[in-house]
């Protein structure tokens, strides 16, 4: 904050003159004088675990480029992330990834190399799909559970060659449940933490493809951007042979046809001035963290501390299609074929038939009975009424099952609601795989 006129402010932590709380001696007031010129900055403390010492949030090293347009940043992880864009607003900036392209800063993602002849086995046995099917340049989207089947992190893993792996995930922990297993098992592996290094940007929407055609240069021995695949990943350069390399996925989070750049730090400046500079015949726009929101819980794709969380199995999660109980093991297996054959609850999708947006944890009544929790909601521009994601007791998640939302103590108002699939939209992400 900054004062209007010049002026001193002084305070102390007695909240009054009554009470004797320092023995009706002031606390010392500690006076800062800052230049005029002096960035003030703001900053919050982040922990990976709570032993480990404390960082303060960092600006993303794309930040030059988005001071400019925006002042909303909110964390993400140990970095400051866009919320929105003013010039657009959330629901601009929605549309502009709904019908042309947009780019977004998601270098808050967690991202790790596996290198070493036992690379392969060690993610045999953390993840919950058949990494032996995984080609070299292919990726696929999988989970790392723990004994109870509960999803400790999802994410992408790539392969890169017959011993090298990329794994881009949400949270620190994937890296250190990797470490402990191979070193339980005495593996060759090395899990090594980019952190930092490895800046991305998010390109999505129908037009995506098109703006990058403007900017990637492949070599001979790598995919092509028009030979990727949902899920394929091939090694580019900015415009020519000598251009600023980059890693390119046809990858995302948003369900629609759509592509992730990771590149070194010292070329995220001319990455980004490029990008946007292809994508103004697109109309591309910048987007925020609020607009993606909404289109995930549109596209039915969970969200930690939301769809999975602690005691949240894969399949409550809604995340079923990731596990391949065909493999001989893996960590969380006997428990979740157990679940699998007696489930208890599962995610659901529900129309809401208002604009009112219940909150994440809102409870879920069949009548008196509570029958599930909403994991997340949002109001859909495209289907112009609020929608929901929510964990049900199986006899209540038959579709078109009416249920209600509790609001204000669960009681004294409620949302009425139907059951429904997800996705909401697309549902068989024929877009995504365009």
């Amino acid at each position: 904050m900054r004062a209007l006129a010049d002026m001193v402010c002084v305070s102390t932590a007695c909240p009054d003159d009554i009470d004797p709380i320092n023995g009706w001696n002031p606390t010392d007031v500690h006076v800062r004088i800052f230049h005029p010129e002096t960035p003030i900055r703001r900053a919050v403390a982040y922990r990976e675990k709570e032993y480990a010492p404390m960082s303060i949030s960092q600006e993303s090293a794309f930040h030059d480029r988005l001071a400019p347009l925006t002042q909303h940043f909110a964390p993400a992880r140990d970095l400051w992330a866009p919320v929105s864009y003013p010039a657009h607003g959330t629901l601009g900036e929605y549309w502009g990834c709904r019908q042309a392209v947009t780019v977004q800063d998601m270098s808050g993602l967690c991202k790790f190399d596996i290198i070493g002849p036992d690379a392969e086995a060690l993610l045999q046995q953390a993840t919950t799909r058949n990494v032996a099917k995984l080609q070299v340049w292919r990726g696929s989207y999988t989970l790392i559970c723990d004994k109870s089947g509960s999803v400790i992190d999802d994410g992408t893993l790539f392969r890169l060659a017959p011993e090298i792996f990329h794994w881009c995930c949400g949270s620190e922990e994937s890296g250190r449940v990797l470490q402990a297993l191979a070193d339980e098992r005495g593996l060759l592996v090395r899990v090594h933490a980019l952190r930092g290094a490895m800046p991305n940007l998010a390109i999505q929407g129908p037009k995506s493809r098109d703006l990058l055609r403007k900017i990637a240069f492949t070599q001979p021995h790598v995919p092509a951007l028009d030979h990727l695949k949902w899920f394929g990943v091939t090694v580019t350069r900015l415009r020519d042979r000598e251009g600023a390399p980059f890693m390119l996925s046809r990858s995302g989070y948003t369900g629609k046809l759509g592509y992730e750049v990771l590149c070194a730090k010292s070329d995220t400046v001319a990455i980004w001035d490029a990008v946007m500079a292809a994508g103004e015949e697109f109309g591309i726009t910048p987007m925020g963290s609020a607009a993606l929101d909404i289109i995930r819980i549109e596209a039915g794709l969970a969200a930690a501390n939301a769809e999975f969380a602690p005691g949240v199995d894969a399949f409550e999660a809604g995340l079923g299609f990731a596990v391949d109980l065909t493999k001989s093991d893996f960590t969380g297996k006997t428990a979740l074929e157990r679940n699998a054959r007696d489930a208890r609850r599962m995610l659901k999708g529900l129309l809401i038939g208002c604009d009112d947006v219940p909150d994440h944890g809102a409870p879920i009544f069949a009548g008196e009975r509570q029958a599930g929790v909403v994991t997340s909601a949002t109001r859909s521009p495209m289907l112009e009424h609020a929608i929901g994601m929510a964990r049900l007791s199986v006899e209540h998640a038959e579709n078109g099952t009416r249920l209600e939302i509790g609001q204000l103590d669960g009681r004294m108002k409620r949302l009425g609601a139907t059951v429904t699939d997800i996705p909401f939209i697309d549902p068989h992400r024929k877009r995504a795989r365009a």
